[in-house]
């Protein structure tokens, strides 16, 4: 296991920690394992899925299909 030394933390978050660490009955060392491994972990969640946030945003409205939209040729590129 390694060891991490922090120099130069602030006295009122040090403060914050420990209070912290008091009410969930953690050492200050505990408690800031915690921290980290909690903040760490949640940025392990997958990637959003944005197809899957859209459907459950309009599911209220029913299924229903949008027709094809008919596309025209691609314009010529501009010349300079």
């Amino acid at each position: 296991m390694t060891n991490i030394t922090i120099f130069n933390v602030d006295d009122n978050i040090k403060n914050l920690l420990q209070q912290r660490a008091s009410k969930n009955g953690r050492s200050l060392e505990e408690e800031v394992k915690e921290i980290l491994r909690l903040v760490l972990s949640e940025n392990q969640k997958p990637p959003v899925n944005l197809v899957n946030i859209i459907e459950k945003r309009f599911a209220h409205l029913g299924n229903f299909e949008l027709g094809e939209i008919t596309r025209e040729p691609m314009r010529p590129a501009p010349n300079e």
